[in-house]
């Protein structure tokens, strides 16, 4: 299947996809920004969710990058949970190439609120770093347990993945907003290649405009996790809250529409 955008369609499309790169290496919830941005280009729901992975996917290989570099990944945790994730993702996207994903909205929104006012309420959740106090083992079960279920969720609806992640990291873990991030980036990288390569198989990658939309992504990206670093746990909860009201905005919008 193939399209023709015009080149108004670029220019409103592509500024979106910097954006949600920006907003994803801070808290999660890119894909809230940018899948409707392609679908507002006329790009049909799976194509859609494809070509969204391909260009969130090479944005967070430099994020992830990037927070490597300055350690604010527990690697242990972070590769069990992206081991599991790998999988959860494969099974989730398969899915969702047959299954609809009504029944999960209305799940969700009961449990957006929620989360909102649980890390509203826990107003020092994700400002201090406690995990290395847990015990290793417990940390690599939850982290396992985690990555193969919000794996899941990735590869069969996406949006907010990362921002899910960072809440389990720092709620049940007790990791800093930053650290969990860090960690959520190794996830979110692992699940986003399992699905990449499970839509790429079905043929639901436009790479017209993949291509132009992974090289914005990756600007966003590189910015985004640059403010993090520099700025810290104050930033990420923010826009965490942000990403949770986007994500509610959608889920919302999915149900009436």
């Amino acid at each position: 299947m193939s399209f023709i955008l015009s080149p108004l369609d670029y220019a409103i499309v592509l500024p979106f996809i910097f954006l949600a790169g920006f907003i994803d290496a801070i808290a999660g919830g890119g894909g809230l920004i940018s899948l409707p941005a392609y679908w507002s280009a006329g790009i049909p729901p799976h194509m859609a969710l494809g070509t969204n992975k391909f260009s969130s996917c090479c944005g967070t290989v430099f994020s992830t990058t990037r927070f490597f570099r300055a350690k604010m990944i527990d690697l242990p945790v972070a590769l069990i949970s992206a081991a599991l994730a790998l999988l959860g993702s494969w099974l989730g996207a398969s899915t969702a190439l047959i299954v609809s994903a009504k029944f999960l909205n209305y799940l969700l929104i009961v449990l957006i609120p929620l989360i909102t006012v649980i890390t509203l309420i826990r107003k020092q959740m994700g400002f201090h770093d406690s995990a290395d106090l847990l015990k290793l083992g417990y940390r690599l079960s939850l982290g396992a347990l985690a990555g193969f279920v919000v794996g899941f969720y990735d590869g069969f609806f996406g949006p907010g993945t990362g921002t899910f992640l960072i809440l389990i990291y720092s709620a049940l873990l007790h990791y800093d907003f930053v650290r969990a991030n860090g960690n959520a980036k190794v996830v979110n990288l692992a699940s986003n290649v399992a699905a990449l390569l499970t839509f790429a198989r079905a043929g639901q990658i436009w790479y017209a405009i993949a291509i132009p939309a992974a090289v914005c992504g990756i600007a966003g990206n590189l910015l985004g996790s640059k403010m993090v670093i520099l700025r810290g746990n104050k930033l990420i909860k923010q826009v965490f809250i942000l990403a949770l009201i986007l994500l509610l905005g959608r889920v919302l919008y999915n149900v009436i529409m």
